[in-house]
């Protein structure tokens, strides 16, 4: 019974750990997840930056104050890497860290 403890811990060991946070990323094609981005979520493109030649780093965001982040790649992919509430606009930070319009 004792040889059998070690063992039975170890694979039960993942188990007990939580799921990884990338398995709960989504990728479609782009007009996939856009399409249901809006419509399903009320959602819309409220910001974008680059990331690099390839990619670029969406926040959609619906009245509601529900948000989305989504990365669009130049293959014709996206994927939703996180969701959320509360967003809140809080305008443009400049160099010295003042609001700006």
């Amino acid at each position: 019974m004792m040889r059998v403890l070690p063992v039975l811990a170890v694979l039960l060991l993942p188990c007990a750990a939580p799921a990884s946070p990338i398995a709960e990323i989504l990728c479609e094609e782009t007009s996939v997840l856009t399409s249901r981005l809006g419509p399903r979520y009320g959602t819309e493109p409220h910001a974008v930056a680059l990331r690099g030649p390839q990619e670029a780093m969406e926040v959609w965001r619906a009245e509601s104050g529900d948000w989305a982040l989504v990365a669009r790649y130049a293959t014709g992919t996206s994927c939703l890497l996180a969701m959320g509430e509360s967003w809140e606009d809080r305008g443009t930070l400049g160099a010295e860290g003042s609001e700006r319009g």
